[in-house]
């Protein structure tokens, strides 16, 4: 009695430290998560902004990010071999990645361009729309049902932006107009995941990610660059390359795509979500302490109600969730129930084949 009660006891404990184990673990994840896009975001805005650093040349700095993910990447994969590639066809390749890449390049151009003319705080009210565009563009193409309660959450999500964007003391119309196209691009490219790449049974880490991706991206960047900011560059014969700048801003960069893969691969894509709406508002709070940016009563009634709706989608996706796990429970008790009896027909202790009279 004693012995099985100290054994309960001990495995009690054991699995309650495992449980406050994991759970430091996932918050330590998304602390390392936020802090690295929050250092990104700043970081960009910082090099970006025309009071700031003054290097207002978003192809270029997009272009060196993807330079640097590439070369690291390759790296890792091809010289020191510490990933392994995935058996990449040519068709797979042109079909796949080069939309995908593309869609990237332009989200990543467009919502760099963004911080030139808005604020870091208004970028992160607007970006409040991603899960509007993502379920839109998912209807479209078909990947999600449509559901007059979700679109109407949506609906929800849009007029908080809307009232937050009618609020903004230092509106753009042009900048706004870029960071919409951004979360558009955005929002179609992880539809476009989905359809092409998970759909087949093919899942891309971080490395392998950008070891595929990156190169895309800086060739369809070139084609803007060489129209766009070239020129530019070219008339500024009196600007020398800071490595300390760029080369800090890249290792960020691509230490965020990483922590992106740790987040997701170690807890869950909801979990990201919702990391990123507590991520939201310290970029807020930030922009307006710090940066100094304007946050109106307006831009903060705007953005919760925004706020309120992504939180009840969260919580709709957790629920269905929660649903789909319940449905796979009773499928697994029957094939562990299945599993059983094949080991008793193997053992043949079943007691209608061990020659055993059942009363009827």
């Amino acid at each position: 009695m004693g012995k099985g009660s100290g054994s309960g006891w001990g495995k009690g404990l054991s699995g309650g430290v495992n449980v406050i184990r994991k759970i430091l673990l996932s918050y330590t994840y998304v602390a390392i998560w936020i802090f690295l896009s929050f250092t990104v975001i700043i970081f960009n805005k910082y090099i970006l902004d025309k009071k700031m650093y003054n290097w207002p040349y978003p192809i270029s700095l997009t272009m060196i990010h993807m330079a640097f993910c590439s070369t690291l990447a390759f790296l890792l994969v091809r010289v020191f071999k510490l990933v392994e590639p995935i058996g990449m066809t040519r068709e797979l390749y042109s079909s796949s990645i080069i939309p995908i890449g593309a869609l990237y390049s332009l989200s990543l151009w467009l919502s760099n361009s963004a911080y030139i003319y808005l604020s870091v705080s208004f970028i992160q009210m607007l970006k409040a729309l991603m899960p509007v565009a993502v379920y839109s563009i998912g209807v479209m193409l078909k990947k999600e049902t449509f559901k007059s309660e979700t679109m109407a959450n949506m609906l929800g999500i849009s007029v908080g932006v809307a009232i937050a964007a009618y609020g903004e003391a230092k509106f753009n119309g042009w900048g706004v107009f870029l960071q919409l196209g951004a979360v558009a691009f955005e929002a179609t490219r992880l539809v476009l995941i989905q359809i092409l790449l998970t759909s087949k049974g093919i899942t891309l880490n971080p490395i392998t990610s950008l070891y595929y991706v990156a190169p895309c991206c800086f060739v369809f960047l070139c084609v803007p660059w060489l129209f766009v900011e070239y020129p530019s560059l070219k008339a500024q014969s009196s600007f020398e390359f800071d490595y300390v700048i760029f080369g800090t801003n890249s290792v960020c960069a691509f230490a965020l795509n990483l922590a992106v893969f740790l987040l997701i691969g170690k807890t869950s894509a909801l979990t990201m979500n919702v990391a990123g709406v507590v991520k939201d508002w310290l970029l807020i709070a930030f922009s307006w302490s710090v940066i100094m940016d304007s946050v109106t009563t307006i831009n903060l009634l705007g953005y919760g109600l925004a706020f309120l709706g992504v939180c009840y989608y969260n919580h709709a996706k957790l629920q269905g969730l929660k649903a789909k796990e319940a449905l796979k429970k009773p499928e697994q008790t029957d094939e562990e129930a299945g599993s059983l009896l094949e080991q008793k027909l193997d053992r043949g202790d079943d007691n209608n084949l061990s020659g055993r009279k059942i009363d009827t």
